[in-house]
């Protein structure tokens, strides 16, 4: 049985940056959920001002914050063993993903992360890697890979699945996972689509080709009755009080489920 996901969101006496950035934490109490996987969702790490890019001292201080909380990173073939009941997941379990493969997850990422002793996940699109300069290369992939950061699927040219037809959309899923299993030598068993949009019917083709499960950016936190090929992830953005926001998104959707005030 998955144990307890115990998420404590505190403010930490005498930082006042945490104070400024969170002005309300201190009406966030101890959220106590049971089963319940909290997948976050990053894309960029680097001070550029845009949605997608997390400033490096904000990622640093939620990954600080993750790792004080003694929160555990898994990977997404444990979630889903988890999730089956294979295997008990470890308490406060957290999946960390990145969507796109951007270089910045190499040189700003990946140093925070092992400097906090986390893993993540990264969806990436082989048709980019060691191509376009802004995207990481199959040699940092693989220094990636060997230091606690798994490598998966986020299609082969990053379109929108829904608006293709099924031939082109089984070869997006299908020469993505080809593609990456030949460069990095292991099997590619998830996916994450782009930009988010899916319906059953891709989900369907995406468990044909092998497949074990996909992700969305459906807000929300995972639990047994997710939909293996629609998991549901929290997404972190940049904001004006991106560290507020930050301890809003993840207490609160989970405070919505647990009283029932929002449904998937």
């Amino acid at each position: 049985m998955i144990k307890k996901f115990f998420l404590i969101v505190l403010v930490v006496i005498g930082l006042g940056f945490y104070r400024s950035q969170a002005q309300n934490l201190d009406e966030i109490s101890e959220i106590v959920e049971g089963s319940k996987i909290l997948v976050l969702n990053y894309h960029q790490v680097t001070d550029s001002h845009t949605s997608l890019a997390i400033p490096l001292k904000d990622f640093d201080a939620q990954m600080k914050f993750l790792s004080d909380s003694g929160c555990i990173t898994i990977t997404p073939d444990e979630l889903y063993a988890g999730l089956r009941g294979e295997v008990e997941l470890p308490p406060k379990p957290v999946l960390i993903t990145f969507d796109d493969g951007y270089t910045d997850n190499y040189t700003n990422a990946f140093p925070i992360l092992k400097k906090y002793g986390l893993r993540a996940t990264i969806f990436v699109i082989p048709s980019f890697t060691s191509v376009y300069p802004n995207y990481m290369t199959w040699e940092q992939l693989k220094e990636m890979e060997a230091n606690g950061i798994t490598i998966e699927s986020h299609t082969l040219t990053h379109p929108k699945l829904e608006e293709l037809p099924d031939d082109e959309i089984r070869n997006e899923l299908l020469n993505s996972k080809n593609l990456l299993e030949e460069q990095l030598g292991h099997p590619i068993e998830f996916l994450a689509y782009p930009t988010g949009t899916y319906n059953l019917h891709i989900a369907g083709i995406a468990q044909d080709l092998g497949y074990k499960g996909a992700f969305t950016i459906k807000y929300g936190v995972v639990d047994k009755g997710s939909n293996f090929f629609a998991l549901e992830r929290v997404p972190i953005f940049h904001t004006a009080t991106t560290m507020k926001d930050f301890y809003e998104r993840i207490a609160w959707r989970q405070s919505f489920e647990e009283f029932g005030w929002m449904k998937r």
